[in-house]
């Protein structure tokens, strides 16, 4: 029997998503800096105020108030009327130092027999159902999110968009797990105060979501993906009224709230560790990277047509205590799930350090990773520049989203015999 299944995305401008932004720019610019630097930084955002918390040890030293100020401005809180603008908020710094206790686990004498940041279960997942086999609720949901942000910052067909805003698909999928259509698509956005009265107002919004935001979504789809939009779409815009108040003033704010939305839209597991604001050696993020990386490669590989890979760690110790996968019953090879595990643990160390240079993950790459999703976006290779009125200034090339290249097909194929 058919049956349905929902993910859902978040602005840049939600406010959980302001604060993940701010806490991987500061994480950004303390390896610039200092690319040995632990950092857990957290960052809560409510009216008119940003606070900043966490533990760092680092050889740097920043002016963190200046970071998350300009981090707002570019997400596009710029005015009084939102009573959240980078010019004009409170920023309270708490950070303090990291404690020993934790760091003398992390830090060995020799590199490679670093330890883990910490205890717990990080989880990738891959599916072969969209070219950049995310899960295709959710990669609709980001792209509605991206291009209503692209239609604001335009402000020429939709002029009147404000930053926070949430999108949600639902998909109807056959008995063979094959999505059939869109059944419903619910877009809920911040905007300008109208002079129409709320009825009016409410049908503009409507009106434009559906004629103008859609079909630039639609267009950036595949073929086969652009067939599954009907005119028997169920459409929910704005569906509790007027969205005027909204962002931290709205709504308070904090890091690591997304945690669903970051990864895959509720598709696969989750080990409950967010990322934003957290250094490499912390495995919560360097190991769920680590374990996407390795799903990606074995279902483009063909091993499977859906795969989930756990991998878990004692605090301070090198080696994972375990790596599991499930194939849901995909498998192409003539091997058990558990005995895929073990090729997977031949085929990718996944000791912290050893994760850290295969991913060059000490590189300030992480505030790429803040809106619209931590998997499934193209590995590229950019220019950023970090100032800082005590470091001076510093230019460095990076490659993003490494954990999303095809770089272990061939080996797979080979250990596998594919």
């Amino acid at each position: 029997m058919p049956y349905l299944f929902t993910s859902e995305s978040v602005s840049e401008g939600h406010p959980d998503k302001v604060a993940d932004q701010i806490s991987d720019a500061l994480l950004d610019h303390f390896l610039a800096f200092d690319p040995e630097s632990k950092v857990a930084c957290e960052t809560l955002v409510t009216t008119g105020q940003v606070v900043l918390a966490g533990e760092v040890k680092s050889d740097t030293y920043l002016d963190v108030q200046n970071i998350a100020r300009e981090v707002i401005n570019k997400i596009g809180y710029t005015k009084g009327e939102y009573q959240f603008s980078g010019d004009s908020c409170g920023v309270i710094s708490l950070i303090h130092e990291q404690s020993q206790d934790i760091n003398q686990g992390v830090d060995r004498g020799a590199k490679e027999e670093q330890g883990a940041g910490d205890q717990g279960m990080m989880f990738g997942y891959a599916t072969s159902e969209t070219e950049n086999y995310m899960p295709l609720a959710l990669d609709i949901s980001h792209k509605i999110l991206h291009t209503l942000a692209e239609l604001r910052r335009e402000g020429k067909e939709i002029s009147y968009l404000r930053p926070d805003a949430k999108a949600q698909v639902t998909l109807e999928y056959s008995d063979a797990n094959e999505p059939i259509r869109i059944d419903t698509i619910v877009v809920s956005t911040q905007h300008d105060a109208f002079d129409a009265d709320d009825e009016k107002m409410l049908a503009k919004i409507k009106s434009d979501i559906i004629s103008i935001l859609i079909p630039r979504v639609k267009a950036q789809l595949p073929a086969e993906t652009q067939k599954l939009f009907d005119d028997q779409i169920k459409y929910h815009i704005n569906p509790t009224g007027k969205f005027v108040i909204g962002g931290p003033h709205g709504d308070t704010g904090l890091t690591g709230r997304k945690i669903i939305v970051d990864t895959y839209g509720g598709k696969g597991a989750h080990g409950g560790g967010a990322f934003s604001g957290k250094d490499p050696s912390k495995v919560d993020r360097s190991a769920a990277y680590a374990a996407r990386h390795a799903a990606k490669n074995l279902v483009a590989a063909g091993v499977a047509t859906e795969i989930l890979v756990q991998v878990s760690y004692a605090i301070g110790v090198v080696e994972p205590t375990s790596i599991f996968v499930d194939t849901y019953g995909t498998s192409k090879v003539n091997l058990s799930d558990g005995e895929i595990a073990k090729k997977v643990a031949e085929l990718f160390d996944m000791r912290p350090f050893a994760i850290e240079e295969r991913l060059k993950l000490r590189n300030p790459i992480y505030l790429e990773t803040a809106a619209y999703g931590h998997m499934g976006k193209q590995p590229t290779t950019v220019t950023k520049v970090f100032e800082s009125p005590y470091n001076g200034r510093i230019e460095k090339d990076v490659e993003l989203f490494t954990w999303e290249k095809l770089d272990k097909v061939v080996a797979i194929k080979s250990a596998f015999g594919l």
